[in-house]
């Protein structure tokens, strides 16, 4: 059997991992949600463990999301999430330019770090406001220096600047305090309670390098004064909205990714239902078909896109980004009740719609997002390979403890689907 005779659906909820929250009496969101069709599927499958990215490491949603559908990266051959969200959007982007992804934030008047999602339901007009004054108003050193500020979805914005005689390097480290720069690899840091903006510095000693952090300290150090001084930002604080003071930025990259296809890796037809500007970037360095299908809670939608594409498709990878929200809110019921949400409104209209002798379903996450913790962590995630055809390991829920005890074991990301191809056609 090939793996173009393999039809499946593979799910990612989006930081769906926890560990136990005393709101839940001591179990994880998934533990105490109630969920029927995933109960349904997990019977009908087989269950392991997956550590998305390695041991130690806690992962942004980008090379997450890369290692999980196969992609290991090196250091220093990744392109960094800010050039993959410029890709996502339709940012002119070329080499030599820097592309980083940014928060607009919050500060208080000692310049602290009071919200690093500034309230993280901003209004569109609001964003593209701030970001227009910014573009206009700011004057960097080098003339031949320009920005793009591109606000996307909410609380997230990507910044492109390009210096037209000189090739900037991504050798610098962030602004934003809660993450490190590892080779563009942006990687959660333990941090306190008071965060500042931090000043960019060069990770080597070149000259590219230290221009280019000076090039940065320049947007930060800018911007910041020209949102102090806007009148969009009056107007919020009047209306008792958080204040976006600035954008901390992070996840520098400085050229286009190159990366065998995903369906040439898998011999397959792979396709996708994604939303966010980063999982859009990752769709198109992939080459993968991106489908249409709703706005970013159209569970239903989503679900009968992705049956009625086992049509033409052998492959589709859905990722759903309710719960890992609730999961950097802290919010273990919130996150709760929306797993039960996915349930009813997401994998029941997905099993209504699929054959499940002749279609796969593999479900896991990017990574673990616990609300004890408010944001990413290393804890490995559940996988899940179910169909008709699978032999049952002893599985009755998709959840923490049970995927501990699982035939599958314990992954790495880049292993999942070639191991769930191996699972599924061993068995059909």
């Amino acid at each position: 059997m090939n793996n173009s005779d393999v039809h499946l659906v593979y799910v990612l909820l989006d930081g769906v991992g926890d560990l136990p929250h005393p709101d839940l009496d001591g179990k994880t969101p998934l533990e105490a949600a109630n969920t029927p069709s995933l109960d349904k599927i997990a019977s009908n499958g087989t269950i392991g463990e997956v550590i998305s990215v390695g041991k130690g490491i806690a992962p942004e949603s980008d090379i997450a999301v890369f290692n999980m559908l196969g992609y290991k990266f090196d250091h220093a051959d990744y392109a960094g999430r800010g050039v993959i969200e410029a890709i996502g959007i339709g940012i002119d982007f070329k080499d030599g330019d820097l592309a980083l992804r940014g928060n607009f934030s919050t500060l208080n008047d000692k310049d602290i770090i009071i919200d690093r999602r500034a309230g993280r339901h901003i209004e569109k007009e609001d964003a593209l406001g701030v970001a227009k004054e910014i573009e206009e108003k700011i004057k960097f050193s080098n003339p031949e220096t320009s920005v793009v500020v591109s606000p996307t979805i909410g609380h997230r914005v990507t910044v492109r600047i390009r210096t037209k005689s000189e090739k900037l390097s991504s050798r610098i480290t962030n602004t934003d305090p809660a993450y490190s720069n590892i080779g563009g690899m942006g990687v959660a840091k333990e941090v306190g309670n008071e965060l500042k903006v931090e000043s960019c510095t060069a990770l080597e000693e070149t000259e590219d390098a230290k221009a280019t952090s000076k090039i940065v300290n320049e947007f930060s150090e800018q911007s910041i004064k020209i949102l102090r001084e806007s009148s969009i930002n009056k107007k919020r604080t009047e209306q008792g909205k958080k204040e976006l003071s600035c954008i901390l930025l992070r996840d520098a990259g400085n050229k286009y990714p190159k990366v065998v296809p995903i369906n040439e890796r898998y011999e397959m037809n792979f396709s996708c239902i994604v939303d966010m500007p980063v999982e859009l970037g990752i769709s198109e360095v992939l080459k993968m078909r991106a489908f249409e299908a709703g706005g970013l809670t159209d569970y239903e939608e989503k679900a009968k896109v992705a049956a009625k594409a086992m049509e033409t498709e052998n492959a589709i990878y859905v990722h759903l980004k309710g719960p890992d929200e609730f999961g950097h809110d802290g919010d273990a019921i919130g996150k709760m009740k929306n797993i039960e949400e996915i349930d009813q409104r997401f994998f029941k209209t997905l099993l209504e719609n699929i054959d499940s002798d002749k279609v796969a379903i593999i479900i896991s996450a990017d990574h673990s997002t616990p609300c004890i913790n408010k944001g990413h962590s290393d804890d490995p995630v559940p996988l899940l390979v179910s169909g008709n055809f699978i032999e049952n390991d002893g599985t009755t829920r998709m959840t923490e403890e049970q995927a501990k005890k699982g035939k599958i074991g314990l992954l790495q990301g880049a292993e999942v689907i070639t191991k769930s191809l191996e699972i599924i056609k061993s068995q059909t």
